[in-house]
């Protein structure tokens, strides 16, 4: 058997795969092992991610006060792992992956390729890394838009984006409002300004466009 074709074939293949799983399970995770996961809690603890939610109550405060109150770390973290269980539970990994590879020049077009440290923490359980791009990748989304952008970006995406296949999200507000957020809103707007939040590369808030801007160059 193992000096046919067919045997050949078959003692190659295992080999291979007993290849990929070294390179790509036992090595990273030999590599990382002293890295304790991060937990949400330390995640909130992030200046760019602070800002974020902290404009979030200054842009609908009335919506805001309703469901979390204060912008300190404790509701941060509340609304953080909510955005993550509605990532997750809406399928929205399904058409956004959240890992930039090495190759096709993905850099130039999301950020930096990423790195296995990133995933070492809570909210990457599971990880999203994703093989369809109905939409962009979103490791970097962070920071690159406004709050009040996903707002509307999420209330109803053809708005911005006249050609995106992407559902509305009208329970993601109260009163089928996009200017009042609810819990869930306010949650999922937090976890997407999350993504990438931790380079120093993050965009500088003055950098932000004013919304009437971002919808006339909806792809930039």
């Amino acid at each position: 058997m193992f000096e046919s074709k067919s045997g050949i074939l078959l003692i190659g293949g295992i080999g291979f795969f007993l290849f990929a799983f070294l390179s790509n399970a036992l090595v990273p995770i030999l590599l990382y092992r002293h890295l304790p996961e991060q937990t949400v809690e330390e995640l909130a603890d992030n200046q760019n991610l602070i800002y974020q939610f902290e404009d979030l109550k200054n842009r609908y405060p009335e919506q805001f006060e309703k469901y979390y109150g204060e912008a300190n770390q404790e509701n941060l973290t509340k609304a953080l792992r909510l955005g993550s269980h509605i990532y997750t539970g809406e399928g929205c990994w399904h058409c956004h992956s959240q890992f930039i590879r090495p190759v096709s020049n993905e850099s130039s077009r999301w950020g930096k390729v990423a790195s296995s440290d990133e995933f070492q923490n809570e909210l990457q359980r599971p990880v999203m890394w994703g093989t369809r791009r109905v939409g962009p990748d979103l490791s970097r989304e962070g920071g690159r838009r406004g709050n009040d952008w996903h707002a509307v970006h999420f209330f109803n995406p053809q708005s911005l984006s006249p050609r995106s296949p992407m559902p509305k999200y009208a329970w993601f507000y109260d009163d089928n409002d996009p200017s009042k957020p609810n819990e869930r809103g306010l949650a999922i707007i937090t976890y997407v300004q999350w993504l990438g939040s931790w380079l120093e590369e993050y965009p500088d808030y003055e950098d932000y466009q004013p919304l009437e801007d971002q919808m006339r160059n909806p792809l930039e």
